[in-house]
């Protein structure tokens, strides 16, 4: 078989996804048959959020059965449309429903497969560990500029935000901040940088994917009580997903 019958098993890629990663081991077996004697290349770009599950399942494909390629790469929400839309990758990651225009323009078939959350992320060692959502949408629109008046120390706040046509900016925007949208701050590309940058700054503030956050290095930021995990947006409980 070739890399046309691979790229017919698109769908079964996003199967073996959900299967391994939220459905655990002893369902993944199964799904894995559909690889078996398929040799050549899957190619996936888009939002960064999706890259640690979408490289794990590529992983475990690629062991099941080495005559698989698939390349995973990053480049954000749009990048991935376009791209996938344009033909140069089999699939395109998205981190938020297709515009109207986006589905005329390249007749994308679109397939939910998961929910993820977003964080307001600190530095570890930053001793505010609670807000209000009043008090994240000060902070982005600018109006509170020091963490003293937070219940931290007298430091100027330093905001990061991401790049125009980012899902995760798009539906932090939405969810969060409404109407106010965001002040001047650092434009950060991937939620992996985010999460470098912001165990690196004592005084940051961003928003990155709840998958990218690491209790080591960077703090999610409870908000309105309410936890940033996975299984809270799931729920609904956590809002910002």
């Amino acid at each position: 078989m070739d890399d046309w019958r691979l790229k017919r098993l698109c769908p079964g890629f996003l199967l073996v996804l959900a299967v391994v990663l939220f459905w655990g081991d002893s369902s993944f077996a199964g799904e894995l048959d559909r690889f078996r004697r398929v040799k050549g290349t899957l190619t996936i770009a888009g939002g960064t959020a999706h890259l640690p599950v979408m490289a794990e399942a590529a992983m475990r494909i690629h062991v099941f059965n080495s005559d698989i390629e698939i390349k995973v790469a990053g480049g954000g929400t749009s990048c991935g449309v376009q791209k996938v839309g344009a033909g140069l990758v089999d699939i395109g990651n998205c981190g938020r429903a297709l515009s109207d225009a986006e589905r005329t323009k390249y007749r994308l078939l679109s397939r939910p497969l998961a929910l993820d959350g977003i964080a307001v992320a600190v530095h570890v060692g930053n001793p505010v560990s609670e807000l209000s959502g009043e008090q994240v949408r000060k902070i982005f629109s600018g109006q509170i500029d020091n963490w003293q008046a937070l219940g931290g120390a007298d430091a100027p706040i330093v905001r990061y935000g991401r790049e125009r046509g980012s899902a995760t900016l798009e539906v932090f925007e939405q969810k969060m901040l409404g109407q106010r949208g965001t002040a001047a701050c650092n434009i950060v590309s991937f939620n992996s940088s985010m999460r470098n940058i912001l165990s690196m700054d004592r005084d940051g503030v961003g928003h990155l994917s709840i998958g990218h956050l690491n209790p080591a290095r960077v703090k999610g930021i409870t908000v309105d009580g309410v936890v940033p995990s996975q299984e809270n947006a799931l729920s609904g409980k956590y809002a910002i997903a």
